[in-house]
């Protein structure tokens, strides 16, 4: 009975390191990758979205003869979002993004003999990063107070210095008469 408490105890220690039980999917996170796209090859990735953000995507074909690529781009459900033929480079935003997984198809099956290079980059802009926006609204605010207080005491230092040399002066003022 110990022995099976020991393993169950070292089970739910390990079970948070091993990145089991943790809540929701890992932050997607922005990329970049450089292939070699064969001739009369269709090569196609996917790239997973959350709801409501802003993905962008932008290629290039860096290497090969003509320079030259077909690109589409589908939404999770199928639909057909970007249709280039033939084209060296582009950019396209997608917003607001469905949940779901993008199909990016880069096509070079026009081409018989020159396999080309492909580079493409995704970068997501998520409507989620608000929080963000909100910490530094709060640190702005709090900016502005500090530096409301920091001038009016200040001036209430400045007011005490004054008023503390009038009343030297008049405490050390000479009060009798001049001799003439």
């Amino acid at each position: 009975m110990a022995a099976g408490a020991a393993i169950a105890l070292a089970l739910w220690l390990l079970l948070p390191a091993l990145g089991v039980g943790e809540a929701g999917p890992p932050p997607i996170q922005d990329g970049e990758f450089t292939f070699l796209l064969p001739a009369g090859r269709k090569q196609c990735f996917y790239q997973s979205a959350p709801a409501n953000a802003s993905l962008e995507t932008e290629y290039q074909v860096i290497g090969g003869a003509g320079l030259d690529v077909d690109f589409t781009l589908e939404s999770p459900q199928g639909v057909l979002l970007v249709s280039e033929s033939r084209k060296a480079d582009g950019v396209h935003t997608v917003e607001p993004t469905e949940a779901g997984d993008y199909r990016l198809c880069f096509d070079n099956s026009f081409s018989t003999i020159s396999e080309k290079l492909v580079f493409f980059e995704l970068i997501f802009d998520s409507f989620q990063d608000e929080e963000e926006a909100r910490d530094r609204n709060l640190q702005e605010d709090n900016l502005e107070r500090v530096n409301f207080w920091s001038a009016a005491n200040v001036a209430v230092l400045l007011l005490v210095a004054v008023l503390q040399v009038c009343t030297l002066k008049r405490f050390f003022h000479d009060k009798r008469p001049v001799p003439t």
